[in-house]
């Protein structure tokens, strides 16, 4: 089943009151609170676009699938880059237990391979 998880991507860009972040981005209460109670069923594409915009990711990103038990696709299958991870990458706390003198190679790195998603090679 496909569903949303708006919280890792909330997590990811290290948005600690997602329901005020909504409402400073312009999203109504009402949507703002659907989004933080995760209690969605439908996003028009406008609404999906500008929670694209504002977390700065793609639709994939807040869309989970966990498959059922009857469901025929196996590993190859497209539905498996959205499938649910068990494990929860906190970034945050993992840099926080970084020494400090590698932090600046972790930055480079970081930027590095932005660099590199943003202009590929030719």
């Amino acid at each position: 089943m496909i569903r949303y998880n708006f919280d890792k991507m909330f997590k990811a860009r290290g948005v600690e009151r997602p329901f005020t972040f909504l409402r400073q981005a312009g999203f109504s209460v009402n949507f703002a609170t659907k989004i933080k109670k995760n209690k969605v069923k439908r996003l028009d594409l406008e609404e999906v676009e500008r929670l694209c915009l504002v977390l700065r990711c793609t639709p994939n990103d807040f869309l989970d699938w966990t498959p059922e038990s009857d469901e025929l696709a196996g590993d190859d299958h497209p539905l498996n880059a959205i499938r649910r991870s068990d494990k929860v990458i906190d970034i945050t706390r993992t840099l926080n237990s970084v020494p400090l003198g590698q932090l600046a190679e972790i930055e480079q790195m970081i930027k590095d391979r932005i660099n590199k998603t943003v202009a590929p090679n030719k």
